[in-house]
Parts: structure tokens; C-alpha cells; sequence
């Protein structure tokens, strides 16, 4: 096991997204904050790292989308 649980490349993970729309591969055994809703079940780090870059196309919090077209 890594000592670092978010660099465990054998771990179990979950992808969670803030109202920003921002997201983050967290480690599925460690309490998410809050704040932070769950939009990935439980799998494989590749697994998550895929939905994340499949569904996280724009980097920009959704408050400055929202300035800028405004």
C-alpha cells in the first residue's frame, strides 16, 4: 500500500464534484468533505481518472463561466 492514499495506484477511489463543478479522485475509504457530492462509485483509480477527464471538459469554475457571460 502507498503511504499516500491519494497516489495509491491500487486503491479503491470515488470522483466527487463541488457546486463548482470541480472534481476530485478521493480515496473511496476516507470520509469525503463537505461540500462535495459523490458522482462516481467506488472503482479503480484508471476507472475514475477516465470519468473525470471524460466529464470535466472545462477547468473554469462555474461562477467565472457564469461572469464572463454575463
Amino acid at each position: 500500500m502507498a503511504t499516500n492514499p491519494f497516489e495509491d495506484a491500487e486503491g479503491r477511489y470515488v470522483v466527487l464534484v463541488n457546486d463548482e463543478g470541480q472534481h476530485s479522485l478521493w480515496p473511496a475509504r476516507i470520509e469525503h468533505p463537505a461540500g462535495w457530492e459523490l458522482v462516481k462509485e467506488e472503482s479503480g483509480k484508471q476507472e475514475c481518472m477516465e470519468f473525470i477527464e471524460a466529464n470535466w471538459t472545462d477547468m473554469r469554475p462555474r461562477s467565472v463561466v457564469a461572469a464572463l457571460a454575463g
